[in-house]
């Protein structure tokens, strides 16, 4: 197993190295954070919702009860941000394009169309006229997929490769722990449903969309949590062959070889 150095690499003295060698990720990252942000303000597609359609559509509408913003070693604690930050954006940008694609009405989008529950539609067509509030109308079309998962589940792998849960060592105590986060993410799930901000099958897909993501950005920083070395990012374990790579070849350097030596011992005064 690699020689654990944990706490010898810190910000101070290699901090702004990890940064200069991993600022394309970094740029990746912001890029990320203005396309999420776009789709925030595009409107979404206004599938068509009938009369008949208004039975499971008409819960209650309360303001969301869910935040949307929800270590020693700098190659650790760098990799950890990065990756968690990836796998909640790219889910994030996902989730985003479907909904905007797919324009789902929320479970609470009569009285997000019809605030004072009275309902209108088109004469013609039979679809909705709504006269709520523009902006919270069109967040009532994002219900199809919803985006809880990426990072409590980021956290899960995160927590099981640093305990070494996987290690066959029968200890069940770690792996309450490894799962403390995930059902986390399954208990916010549930109060999506429960406060009729999603239906059952967008917390579904959404947990299928954020597992995705967290176990593809945690796989591209850190290798499989059962690994005997899956408790640090590959980035250390190739700075320390690097590290142990320069090493040898000093040694080469200041130590001459055995025939040197011998000539040197022979050599006439």
């Amino acid at each position: 197993m690699t020689e654990i150095l944990l706490g010898t690499h810190t910000i101070k003295s290699h901090g702004v190295k990890v940064v200069k060698a991993h600022i394309h990720n970094w740029l990746i990252l912001v890029i990320l954070v203005v396309i999420d942000g776009l789709l925030n303000y595009v409107e979404p597609f206004h599938r068509f919702v009938g009369q008949e359609m208004m039975t499971d559509l008409k819960f209650p509408f309360h303001e969301n009860t869910v935040p949307v913003l929800v270590v020693p070693d700098i190659y650790d604690f760098h990799h950890a941000i990065l990756g968690i930050l990836y796998s909640v954006l790219l889910s994030g940008v996902i989730t985003d394009s479907i909904k905007d694609a797919v324009g789902r009405p929320r479970p609470n989008f009569f009285f997000r169309c019809f605030p004072d529950g009275k309902a209108v539609f088109d004469q013609v067509t039979g679809d909705v006229v709504c006269h709520g509030d523009a902006k919270i109308v069109k967040e009532g079309y994002k219900s199809f997929p919803s985006g809880s998962f990426a990072g409590l589940c980021f956290l899960s792998l995160y927590l099981s490769g640093k305990l070494r849960a996987f290690n066959r060592g029968g200890n069940v105590s770690k792996l309450c722990i490894v799962i403390f986060p995930v059902l986390a993410a399954v208990l916010v799930g549930i109060s999506r449903v429960d406060d009729y901000w999603h239906h059952w099958t967008d917390v579904f897909a959404g947990a299928l969309i954020g597992t995705s993501m967290a176990a593809f950005c945690y796989l591209q920083f850190f290798p499989c949590p059962h690994y005997e070395d899956g408790w640090a990012p590959h980035a250390y374990f190739k700075m320390i062959a690097e590290r142990q790579y320069d090493e040898s070849l000093k040694s080469t350097v200041k130590s001459p070889s055995k025939n040197e030596s011998n000539n040197i011992e022979t050599r006439p005064m």
